[in-house]
């Protein structure tokens, strides 16, 4: 009975046997994995090069020598390799030099925030206080991610990425590297701040 069914071609008007669908299907499935193979390696590459930006960044901070070293280093490579356009660090409760923008008073309400978060946020940059903190191109940054910086459960001070293109920060994105390059980042501070 098999051999004998035929189904209607979904690509033209003609006849076709049951196994010639199964081998239509079975062609389809295939593409479709062949697709996200492609796909899950390119990813995997992506990674790489992230991994190796990652490693990079986190030689040169543990190089650094000073809190003014680890901020160069940090705001050099963010803008360099990683291409964020924006970036900034705010620190509280810390010792530091009151007249350098990254020890710039930040509300309670603020750190309160910093403190609440689990994860880096990423997402739109408008109406946030943050984008003021980017200078005068802050009016043009589309998308966030903000990283809390962290001495063992206290937080402790704030590295907020920005960038002009709305889908450079977006909430459902990995944020693996990020809380990487942050918990690089405090550890570095905490060893220069003292």
């Amino acid at each position: 009975i098999l051999a004998q069914i035929t189904l209607p071609d979904p690509h033209g008007g003609r006849a076709i046997s049951i196994t010639e669908r199964q081998v239509g299907a079975l062609r389809e499935q295939v593409r479709r994995l062949e697709n996200k193979l492609a796909e899950l390696i390119r990813f995997g590459g992506e990674n790489d090069v992230l991994s190796g930006k990652t490693h990079l960044l986190d030689v040169a901070l543990a190089g650094a020598a000073d809190v003014a070293s680890v901020l160069a280093v940090l705001y050099t490579h963010l803008g360099g390799s990683f291409a964020v356009p924006h970036a900034a660090v705010r620190l509280w409760n810390v010792p530091g030099d009151p007249a350098a923008p990254e020890f710039a008073p930040l509300s309670a309400a603020a750190q309160e925030f910093v403190a609440a978060l689990k994860h880096p946020y990423c997402g739109a940059g408008s109406g946030s206080d943050v984008v003021d903190w980017f200078g005068a191109d802050g009016s043009h940054v589309r998308s966030v991610a903000l990283v809390a910086l962290r001495r063992g459960d206290a937080t402790f001070g704030l590295l907020a990425l920005g960038s002009e293109e709305a889908e450079r920060f977006y909430p459902e994105m990995g944020t693996l590297y990020l809380e990487r390059i942050g918990e690089m980042t405090a550890a570095a501070l905490t060893r220069t701040l003292g």
